[in-house]
């Protein structure tokens, strides 16, 4: 049955102030751009751009900060009519570093935020039933109430005949508590079809609450070691029948339930800045699956949006439209 939606994501939404003096330390940086962020919101405007018809399930308050995003969205032509405003809570903020080649610190300010306070009944006023696929984040699920508001989501989703789409986001520093990341992650895939993540977001949503106490935390990154395979098999055998990993410059890899994996390439790029370019190729991969194509070529347009993306400043006002990326994927023969 044809549903309004093609995509509708759930979850975090900010503005994002990028560092101008590219290159420079963190503590001598002395401009930034305004652009908006966030992992849903990304992934929505880049689904967008492509074609998608879109709605974003986040929240914003009754600021001036979450003006800014909501006429983002609205120029985007995003459908912003189930975003609520939380009076008393702020509209989320990140602050990022670009000190390429491998150097991106990020801070966010999240405490009590207007999309933590996503609830049931916003929930319940959004298209969750009318749309093709629903996609949220793992961030989602670190703190009440937006933690069992996305799981109801997701169920709702998934019954209506949704395809459900996890993106595990691990952003270990917005967890009161890293053990809380993997078992919430574990409880959620029931719900999922899909999941997207990193080697290091794969193996953390694995760990043991006493691995997970080992951890070396950063503001920028985790590395987490352990036995990827057995990891992304230990998370499908609780009910994802698909798993994308992403490979970073080595592109990305199809795990399917009973079939070998098969790797996916890149494209070769100098790298500008890394932030974002996970969800870029969120957008590309989810227009892919709404359009239905065959997996391969689906992950194959991701890859192309995250490579464009690396080479730009930001991340979501930077997403490629489809022309884009028919002229950067022509010399390497297109995307199949």
């Amino acid at each position: 049955m044809s549903k309004t939606y093609d995509l509708l994501n759930m979850g975090r939404s900010s503005i994002d102030l990028y560092s101008n003096d590219v290159g420079t330390p963190f503590v001598n940086i002395t401009s930034f751009a305004a652009y908006v962020g966030g992992s849903p919101l990304n992934i929505c405007v880049g689904a967008r751009r492509l074609g998608l018809k879109t709605a974003l399930l986040t929240a914003v308050g009754d600021d001036p900060v979450g003006d800014f995003v909501l006429n983002f969205l609205n120029q985007e032509r995003i459908d912003t009519r189930f975003i609520p405003r939380k009076p008393g809570h702020r509209t989320s903020a990140v602050v990022l570093g670009i000190e390429p080649p491998d150097r991106f610190p990020i801070t966010f300010y999240r405490e009590s935020c207007a999309d933590s306070q996503l609830s049931i009944d916003d929930v319940l006023a959004a298209p969750v039933t009318d749309c093709t696929v629903f996609q949220f984040a793992g961030t989602n699920l670190s703190q009440e109430p937006s933690r069992s508001a996305t799981l109801f989501a997701a169920e709702l989703a998934r019954q209506s005949g949704a395809t459900v789409v996890l993106d595990i986001d691990f952003r270990p520093g917005l967890w009161h508590d890293p053990r809380a990341f993997g078992v919430a992650i574990r409880a959620a895939l029931r719900l999922v079809d899909v999941v997207i993540g990193t080697e290091d977001e794969i193996n953390a949503a694995t760990l043991t609450a006493a691995e997970q106490m080992q951890l070396t935390q950063t503001m920028t990154d985790t590395r987490v070691e352990g036995d990827t395979q057995q990891a992304i098999q230990s998370l499908m055998n609780l009910g994802p029948r698909l798993l994308i990993e992403k490979r970073g410059a080595h592109g990305a890899r199809i795990h399917q339930a009973g079939q070998s994996p098969v790797d996916v390439p890149g494209f070769p790029v100098e790298i500008y800045s890394i932030l974002g370019a996970g969800d870029a190729f969120g957008g590309g991969f989810l227009y892919g699956l709404v359009s239905g194509w065959d997996t391969y070529r689906a992950v194959r347009l991701g890859n192309a949006c995250g490579a464009i993306v690396v080479t730009r400043h930001g991340c979501a006002n930077f997403m490629p439209t489809l022309p884009e990326i028919e002229s950067f994927t022509a010399p390497y023969g297109g995307l199949d």
